[in-house]
């Protein structure tokens, strides 16, 4: 199984306190009113409005850092959870835990494990007497292929037949259950008539081969199996068309429709494809030659690949299990109080106990605990190698249905790791309806925040305008000062 790593470490914002905000504020008033040159006006404005505002602003920003750090956190989460169960999914999915079944001869016949499936121990014998075949018609050259040779309507008719001894010609023929097609022809030219042929998907296909003159050639060709043979027939006996029919006494064959033929274990069976699966449970058979000699079909057991998927799986489970316990951390977790994240935790810690298999063998194991997963004191897990490695020997069947596929068991631990993830990920309930709160949250907090900055723009023009007045009644007052003064010393001066 690939680790999957989560980085989970999310670094804490120092937001600036109200406190420190307010005294730099105030020492900056006082600075502005203690200059000798009079009050900077400018400078006095912006430290009153940042006074009346630096609290509540320091809250929003403490709030707003908080809320981007558990959006983070949830998302983060939710992505080690689900590539977690992506990893899992793949390692039960690619066949290396299952049983395979082993051929002893390829080249005829070989087996591989039906995804799914139980495979169980295998010993069989078979021989391959006969392949399936496919019934194959070719028309006349045709000069022209896109030059219009008749319009109207082909019925094309599957069934069984019967054929002379070098199956170049159809002797007899029965029509099967499925209704006759009715083909129109559309223009009429070859490549018309096998577009149509192609379009009707009634088990035949069509195909244009130019053959050494330059000239075209109609070729059909039907599926494998004695029931899938098939006839073709203008619906007019008297048009250009019926060159094409093919049926007894009509038409070149190329090929003839038939049943692949073997035996297993000393019983004689057919089949209408040479690809097999309903024959050996859990196994898919492909046919590929005709051999008098047996082919003994075994099967091979994973228990190296189901220890080694149990160890991986422990250290990837430590490493998600790390991630989700840091993050929910009473004290320091950035979802401390996330009941989703809480959630996701407690699921984790259940794996190991929970049921992965209806085995009703005596004695089998049923859950990660009796396969020699054991949990730490921390939350963590450790896997007993001597225990596993027995219990995988003894309950080869048992331990590789907990590995299975979710179709393959509905209980096992692939189905149990993809409910926890789809949990986590849940909008209404799980880490998605977490991070759609957080988000909504920090939605609000920003109206409030175009608020105080509506708010303190508004203030600052007030108080620029108060300013502005007081400035000019005092320069006017400064003015009248002076003039008094002068006026008082041309008195003393002319006494």
């Amino acid at each position: 199984m690939t680790t999957t790593t989560a980085t989970t470490s999310t670094p804490t914002p120092t937001a600036t306190t109200t406190a420190g905000v307010t005294k730099n504020a105030a020492q900056s008033i006082l600075t502005s009113l203690n200059t000798g040159s009079g009050v900077d006006t400018a400078s006095l404005v912006t430290s009153l409005v940042q006074a009346q505002f630096a609290a509540k602003t320091a809250a929003l920003n403490a709030r707003s850092t908080a809320l981007t750090t558990q959006i983070s956190a949830t998302s983060t989460l939710k992505g080690t959870i689900a590539n977690f169960s992506t990893a899992l999914g793949t390692l039960t999915g690619g066949g290396t835990l299952q049983t395979q079944p082993v051929s002893s001869n390829a080249s005829v016949l070989s087996a591989s494990a039906i995804s799914g499936a139980k495979v169980g121990a295998l010993t069989s014998s078979i021989t391959v007497s006969a392949l399936a075949s496919a019934q194959g018609a070719r028309s006349a050259a045709i000069a022209d292929r896109t030059a219009t040779i008749a319009t109207g309507t082909l019925t094309l008719t599957l069934g069984t037949a019967t054929y002379n001894a070098d199956g170049t010609a159809m002797t007899g023929f029965a029509a099967g259950s499925a209704p006759a097609v009715s083909i129109d022809v559309g223009t009429g030219s070859l490549d018309s008539i096998a577009a149509a042929i192609n379009a009707a998907k009634a088990g035949v296909t069509a195909s244009i081969i130019t053959d050494q003159d330059g000239k075209a050639v109609l070729s059909l060709k039907g599926t494998t199996g004695s029931a899938q043979a098939f006839t073709l027939k203008a619906d007019d006996g008297a048009s250009p068309l019926a060159q094409f029919d093919v049926g007894v006494g009509s038409g070149t064959l190329t090929g003839t429709a038939a049943n692949a033929q073997l035996t297993i274990d000393g019983i004689a069976v057919q089949r209408g494809s040479n690809t097999i699966s309903d024959l050996v449970t859990g196994v898919k058979l492909q046919l590929n030659a005709v051999s008098p000699t047996p082919v003994t079909l075994a099967s091979t057991r994973p228990t190296s690949a189901l220890s080694q998927a149990v160890s991986d799986f422990v250290e990837t489970y430590n490493q998600v299990y790390a991630s989700a316990k840091s993050l929910t951390d009473p004290i320091n977790g950035d979802l401390k109080t996330d009941p989703a994240a809480k959630t996701l935790l407690r699921s984790l810690q259940t794996l190991t106990t929970k049921t992965l298999t209806s085995s009703a063998t005596a004695g089998a194991p049923t859950t990660l605990a009796q396969l020699g997963v054991s949990t730490n004191r921390d939350g963590t897990l450790t896997v007993n190698a001597d225990t596993l490695g027995k219990t995988v020997a003894a309950y080869p069947d048992e331990v590789e249905a907990m590995f299975a596929t979710t179709s393959g068991n509905a209980l096992g631990l692939n189905s149990a790791l993809g409910g926890i993830s789809l949990a986590a990920s849940s909008s209404l309930f799980g880490l998605g309806a977490s991070s759609a709160r957080y988000t909504k949250a920090q939605t609000a907090l920003a109206t409030e925040q175009d608020k105080i900055t509506t708010q303190s723009d508004a203030m600052s023009t007030r108080l620029t305008q108060q300013f502005s007045s007081m400035n000019s009644k005092v320069s006017a007052y400064k003015a009248t000062q002076t003039f008094l003064e002068n006026q008082i010393k041309a008195w003393n001066s002319s006494k």
